[in-house]
This record gives C-alpha cells, structure tokens and sequence, in this order.
C-alpha cells in the first residue's frame, strides 16, 4: 500500500474542535490541515495559493477532504492548477457561494469552478443543507464529474448538524482513496 498523506481542506471559520475535520487531524498520523491566514474571510486568490502551497510543500500523493468553503478552494484550484500529487477528493457540503442569499462572508470567493475535476472525486451533500441546494450539488456533481452522495436530514454535515467524530465518513474516505487512513496516533 502506497503512503498517502491527507489534506484537510476546512471551510469559513475553520473547522472547530468538535467537527469532523478536527477530529480526524487528532485521530491519524498522516493528516494535515491547510492553514489559511484569515479564515473569516475565504477570498478566492488567497485561499487557492495556500492551497497549493500546502500540495507543493506535502511529500508523497495527496487525498484532499474539503468542507463548504474548503470544498470550493479544491475544486477553483483544480480549475486553476494542477498537481500529479493529487489522487482524489472528498468535498463535502461545498457552500453554493454564487447564490444570492449566501452569507455575505462567503460571497468574496465568488465564483463557483464549473470544470471537471482532474481526479476522481465524491461530493456529499444532504437534501436539507442551508448553503446548497439538493439541485445545485446535483449541478456541481455533474460539473465537477463528481460522485454524488446524498444524506437524509444531515444538513451542513458539521459541528451544527451532530457531525463531530463521523465514523462513516472515515469509512467512506478508506473506500474512495483506496489507501486507508493509518490509525497510530
């Protein structure tokens, strides 16, 4: 089995001790979050460098697991830029950021990557999340050539929603990156 190193990809205001993301950064060895500058304020450019910064600066093939606006920093960098180093993406509840009623905050990374993705990926969503549409990721799955996963009653699949340590998550990571997650921590 070829070592792969995980990159998490958190949305606006960064994932909290309590949410997925945290919990599998504390839970295995080869997990890296991408820090950004100013998680307040997910703007477009900067978020995309840091990104790729953190890819060009990670040895080994990379996984990326993104949330809301990390979800969409993976899929404008995939737009913008490319890295052999990538083998697939889990994006999961990616924030429709071009709706007009989306959070002001979120709105400065305008707009949303239309382009397939240059690795196999899988969206997430759920049929009652408050920033995407069942229809809209239905749309960015068809874009992004991604699979598409729908959960029942999940909302924004965070902290919020009762997704703190999300062993079906895990799951799902093991079985679409084909390398398990190592468990030594």
């Amino acid at each position: 089995m070829t070592a792969i190193t995980y990159l998490i990809v958190p949305g606006y205001t960064n994932s909290g001790p309590d949410h997925w993301q945290s919990h599998l950064e504390r839970k295995y060895l080869n997990v890296v979050r991408v820090q950004q500058d100013d998680w307040q304020s997910p703007v477009r450019e900067k978020w995309i460098h840091r990104l790729n910064e953190t890819i060009e600066k990670t040895a080994g093939e990379l996984f990326l697991i993104g949330h809301s606006c990390g979800a969409i920093t993976i899929s404008q960098w995939a737009a913008e830029r490319k890295s052999n180093k990538v083998k697939g993406a889990l994006l999961v509840a990616p924030a429709d950021i071009d709706n007009p009623k989306a959070p002001l905050e979120i709105q400065v990374q305008r707009p949303l990557a239309t382009s397939p993705l240059p690795f196999p990926s899988t969206l997430v969503c759920s049929d009652n999340d408050e920033f995407l549409s069942l229809e809209k990721a239905r749309t960015l799955a068809i874009h992004w050539q991604s699979e598409l996963i729908v959960l029942s009653g999940a909302g924004h699949i965070h902290t919020a929603s009762g997704y703190g340590e999300w062993l079906a998550g895990e799951h799902l990571i093991n079985d679409i990156s084909n390398h398990g997650l190592i468990t030594n921590k």
